[in-house]
């Protein structure tokens, strides 16, 4: 057999086996699983198998986030029962509404590690690829059931290469990179395999932006992306981690199934037009569109470095009369670390409307929803019709510099305009 990727080893560890090769049925013992408001679905599984104790609480979590401040007596109501599970099983953690996005505040806290099989019910659990974990969605009813048995079965992805060479220009952010990735691949480029990010390109990237780039190998359909351990990787997780952990490196003779190469010197500012992520083009192609809100938030784009590149380009400048500019920090702590450099107060003598941590405008399933026929250009993820709750609104995608640029003139504008 080949060497082993980072999926592979980890999969072949977490089913206590020496190897597995691609489209291999692995059964396997994850370590850790968290969940967040639809956790409500996978207690209603729960139940329905007739389960009575859960398996390994001290290696659970769940993170209210979707929907928080609630805003109706049913969200209010699942809310008290995901609350009063989580304590009855004696979870290892439970984070209330408004601690942040669960992806985001996983990493904070230490819970997701190098090496690590995560599995959370949420299609950006990639995200925790940044700290070199294996991280993948999968749906309540298999989360309900990992909660009763502790094991569940997984399917070996292939695994495409990225090689990330050269350095961001100035004014161009990972987010514009990814976008330009998303758009070479597509929305299914990249079904059911996993990512691998390598080259200089990649070392060089601050956890923040490998985030990024873990986050949306969602929308190409990939089943996790994964930075491989390096020296950044270690920097972050060294004190922080909550479990022991092993470092993973694919081995020097590692089979992929595709290649893809990308010099981040030749990235340009990008947005994804309406209805679809692969849809994205250079800045300049759409500047001068007229849009109604712009969204600096979500799990994608919204921690420390991303808010304080917002501030850089509104600072002594105002947003536009007739424009909406929603920040959602990715966690508290986020917003804290932003308020105490005064990345916050930036922000809000700008004009810009603080919300509380969570997935908010996002999820579309409460608060800044969008009024027929208006544009939300958003940091977040996903732009398909009817993702921030209205299907007859347009969303568009951007980095943070992009739409703090764009929250000024009221148009699409190149930030680096502003940056300059």
């Amino acid at each position: 057999m080949t060497g082993q990727t980072v999926a592979q080893k980890i999969l072949a560890r977490a089913g206590g086996l020496q190897s597995v090769a691609a489209n291999q049925i692995v059964e396997v013992t994850p370590d850790f699983c968290y969940s967040h408001d639809y956790a409500i679905f996978a207690i209603d599984a729960f139940a329905q198998m007739g389960a009575q104790a859960v398996v390994a609480p001290e290696r659970l979590a769940v993170c209210l986030d979707h929907g928080f401040p609630v805003n109706t007596a049913r969200d209010a109501n699942n809310h008290m029962r995901v609350r009063e599970f989580a304590r009855k099983h004696k979870f290892r953690a439970f984070f209330e509404g408004g601690t942040g996005i669960a992806h985001q505040v996983m990493l904070e806290k230490g819970l997701v590690v190098p090496g690590a099989l995560v599995l959370a019910s949420d299609s950006h659990t990639p995200s925790g690829g940044a700290a070199g974990a294996l991280a993948i969605g999968i749906g309540e009813t298999e989360l309900a059931f990992v909660w009763a048995v502790g094991r569940t079965w997984l399917k070996v992805p292939d695994t495409i290469r990225v090689t990330l060479s050269g350095a961001l220009p100035a004014g161009v952010q990972a987010k514009d990179a990814m976008l330009n990735l998303v758009g070479r691949l597509g929305i299914l480029g990249a079904g059911y395999r996993a990512i691998e990010y390598h080259g200089t390109g990649a070392a060089a990237l601050s956890i923040s932006e490998r985030f990024t780039f873990c986050n949306m190998t969602a929308e190409v359909g990939a089943k996790c992306g994964v930075f491989p351990h390096d020296d950044v990787t270690e920097a972050f997780v060294r004190g922080r981690a909550q479990f022991p952990y092993q470092p993973v490196r694919p081995d020097p003779d590692a089979a992929y199934c595709g290649e893809v190469a990308l010099d981040l010197g030749d990235v340009e500012p990008m947005v994804v037009l309406p209805g679809r992520e692969d849809r994205g083009v250079p800045v300049g192609e759409a500047a001068g569109r007229k849009i109604h809100q712009v969204f600096i938030g979500s799990c994608t784009n919204a921690r420390a470095d991303d808010l304080a590149l917002a501030a850089r380009v509104l600072k002594d400048r105002h947003v536009h009369p007739e424009v909406r500019l929603l920040v959602v920090p990715a966690s508290r702590q986020v917003g804290l670390d932003a308020a105490r450099n005064g990345d916050l107060a930036v922000l809000l003598e700008a004009g810009a409307t603080l919300m509380p941590s969570g997935c908010a405008v996002c999820a579309g399933a409460h608060q800044g929803v969008l009024g027929d026929g208006e544009v939300c250009l958003s940091t977040s993820n996903r732009n398909m019709p009817g993702r921030m709750g209205n299907k007859n609104a347009e969303i568009m995608l951007c980095s943070p510099a992009t739409a703090a640029a764009s929250a000024i003139t009221g148009v699409i504008t190149d930030a680096r305009d502003f940056l300059s």
